[in-house]
């Protein structure tokens, strides 16, 4: 099982979540989130119940090139691209370039846990 651990954190607090780590005042620990989504629902809209279908029949058919996942599923070929680009933003997918620019989406987790802390962390001073 592969498992993609996501949190959600804003802008701001992802900017200074970065420059501690840059100043050295802070340690990334490999139990937190990999990707951030910026709300929860940026999320929840990545994460629809239909874009889970779609995952699930690019996982269950493995379709060589979009438009056999557009003949596949029913939907148009530039809706699945710009959705799939949206998903491999954030590790979802990976679109590989195949022969003659036949772009294969693979999808790359079978599970997403979502880290949301209810109380934000005291900022340091």
């Amino acid at each position: 099982m592969t498992t993609l651990k996501v949190g959600i954190a804003s802008h701001e607090d992802m900017e200074a979540r970065t420059m501690a780590v840059a100043r050295g005042e802070r340690r990334i620990e490999g139990s937190e989130p990999k990707v951030w989504f910026p709300s929860t629902e940026s999320f929840a809209k990545v994460l629809s119940a239909g874009n889970r279908d779609l995952l699930r029949v690019i996982a269950a058919r493995a379709p060589g090139s979009l438009d056999e996942l557009a003949r596949i599923t029913g939907k148009a070929k530039s809706n699945l691209s710009r959705t799939l680009r949206t998903m491999e933003g954030y590790g979802l997918v990976c679109l590989e370039r195949g022969a003659r620019g036949r772009i294969t989406p693979k999808v790359m987790y079978d599970h997403v846990q979502l880290d949301l802390p209810l109380m934000r962390a005291p900022r340091a001073s």
